[in-house]
């Protein structure tokens, strides 16, 4: 009840809607109770009475009322879907919103796919619930309730005889809902593992190609759509179980209305039309009621979703602002990083770290694959909080900054070049929206992309595709550049920014980051040594410690682990 009182809670915004369709279904339910009450009159007017002006007008008045309540059954269909699709887009926004306030590790905790699938198909389940379950209530439930009172009206006793098999329905309906709700959970998990495989292999394609892993791939996904057509299997199985058994329960009331009616009949006690005139009320009592119980299959559907969405959106995000911030509006750019710890789930990736970058330094941060590099270069930006310890930038702890003030003091240029699917020149205003085509241009040229940019069919205007596929790898990351010298910030941070250049590119980009590393203090992770020989100091990283500190000479000198990987280099 908790999920579901929170899905209405979604609605309140358009609750004009809802009446207008409320009005709507009491115009539907009240339409289906005057036939059924209507049915006992005209019969004995027309059979009885032989009133053939009745009998002439009746066709007409059926047509009349027939459109009537098509009329009604249009406007409370149309306003209640329309209701609802609006609260599941309120949902759907308030949900990716959600993903963008967590934290990384959130994001390194979940497949790709698995995200995608929670923000399209889970949505989607509870969208379909929701505009059922709503239709449902409204709709069949109005007519339900003046069908019932059409009934109790015309003959109390037989009353009871149908309303007394309907709670015999609510037990294994409520049974039934609750092995679906789990199903679609679970259905919906690997509706995420599908997607996420999807991810995967399309982005994956050339190594797949590569390395002959058609096969292997096309039977992962065919064990995983397997395992959800078994999970959809026995659901469709309860689906359609459901309405044999409540139509097996209702029988008892139906064959206990005719035995107990036609007595009546027979007994004196009642005509034959007041008898069908119940018979019609009934047989179109268990209509609504069928469909209401049906819509409760939906809700445990939506709700399984429902559950799956709220588990998000109930997360509290990892990194938050300060409840009081301290202001920096310009910071000098000296970085400290103070017996710093880190731990990833029970992993301890980081024991005790301390490194001081000056204004105006080049800091470099090498050594072995897993050693911490990366993860000392994401706590400064706050992507995660450290476990013990602190990073201090000009002497303020970072916890105590406003995430906004704090990320506009740094510049990041990942190895992994991250452009989207828009034009050059907004993919370089990224860290400054609404730049002027003059700074784009200018800051293009200190990052050597200018010349490539104006041999593009429509210059800084040329749409580079996903992930910018349309340019080479030296490209992107001198538009990376670019957008780093745009932001001009005091801080740079440089994580194997030329690790995957040819040396003509990388030649280009050293050219690029020359420029954008003036007068800025700059943490730079490299594993070609070549790159951070003149750097100011060399901070040698292994095993999630600081193990040695100086420059080249002083390292090489010292023949410890820099020397070592120094010769492995040169050598």
């Amino acid at each position: 009840m908790d999920t579901f009182k929170r899905l209405i809670v979604y609605s309140k915004p358009y609750g004009w809607r809802i009446a207008i369709s409320m009005v709507a279904s009491f115009a539907v339910g009240g339409t289906d109770a005057a036939i059924a009450y209507m049915v006992e009159p005209l019969l004995k007017k027309i059979f009885t009475e032989k009133d053939m002006t009745i009998f002439v007008l009746l066709p007409v008045a059926v047509i009349i009322v027939f459109l009537a309540r098509g009329v009604a059954r249009f406007i409370q269909e149309y306003y209640i879907r329309t209701a609802g699709q609006l609260a599941i887009q309120d949902i759907r926004n308030e949900f990716y919103r959600k993903h963008m306030e967590l934290s990384l590790r959130h994001f390194s905790d979940n497949p790709a796919g698995v995200l995608i699938s929670r923000v399209m198909s889970d949505v989607g389940q509870m969208q379909q619930g929701v505009a059922n379950v709503v239709t449902g209530l409204l709709r069949d439930g109005v007519t339900a309730i003046g069908l019932l009172g059409v009934i109790f009206y015309r003959n109390w006793q037989l009353a009871l005889i149908t309303f007394i098999v309907l709670p015999l329905t609510a037990l294994p309906a409520q049974k039934i809902g609750m092995r679906i709700k789990k199903l679609a959970k679970q259905s919906l998990e690997q509706m995420g593992e599908i997607t996420s495989i999807l991810q995967e292999t399309f982005t994956g394609i050339k190594v797949i190609k590569a390395f002959r892993l058609e096969q292997r791939v096309i039977d992962r996904f065919s064990r995983t759509n397997f395992g959800l057509y078994r999970n959809l299997r026995k659901s469709i199985k309860y689906s359609a179980l459901h309405t044999p058994i409540m139509e097996v329960i209702t029988s008892f009331g139906v064959a206990g209305v005719i035995w107990f009616g036609g007595s009546q009949v027979l007994g004196g006690r009642m005509s034959a039309s007041e008898f069908f005139s119940f018979l019609t009320a009934m047989v179109m009592l268990y209509s609504p009621v069928k469909k209401v119980l049906n819509a409760y299959n939906s809700v445990q559907q939506s709700i399984g979703a429902a559950e799956r969405v709220f588990d998000v959106l109930d997360q509290k995000p990892e990194v938050e602002d300060p409840a009081d911030p301290l202001t920096l509006v310009k910071a000098r750019g000296d970085v400290e990083l103070r017996n710093v710890s880190f731990r990833y789930n029970d992993e301890e990736v980081l024991r005790d770290v301390s490194l001081t970058a000056r204004r105006g330094e080049v800091i470099a941060l090498v050594g072995p694959s897993g050693a911490g590099k990366t993860t000392i270069m994401s706590l400064i930006p706050r992507f995660y909080d450290v476990a013990g310890g602190a990073v201090l930038l000009d002497g303020i702890d970072v916890r105590r900054l406003r995430l906004d003030d704090l990320l506009s003091q740094i510049a990041l240029v990942d190895q992994e070049t991250v452009l989207f699917n828009d034009t050059i020149a907004n993919n370089i205003r990224l860290g400054c929206p609404g730049a002027p085509l003059e700074d784009v241009e200018r800051a293009a040229r200190a990052a050597f992309a200018h010349d490539f940019i104006m041999e593009m069919p429509e210059g800084y205007e040329t749409n580079i595709g996903d992930r910018g596929v349309r340019l080479s790898g030296g490209q992107r990351q001198r538009l990376c550049i670019a957008r780093a010298i745009l932001k001009d910030a005091p801080i740079l941070l440089l994580d194997e920014a030329t690790s995957a250049l040819d040396t003509e590119s990388e030649h280009m980009v050293q050219q690029a980051l020359a420029n954008l590393m003036q007068n800025r203090t700059t943490l730079v992770i490299a594993h070609r040594l070549s790159t951070v020989l003149h750097a100011d100091r060399i901070v040698v990283i292994d095993k999630g410690r600081v193990v040695e500190t100086g420059t080249n000479d002083e390292l090489l000198a010292r023949g410890g682990l820099y020397r070592k990987l120094y010769d492995m280099q040169f050598t």
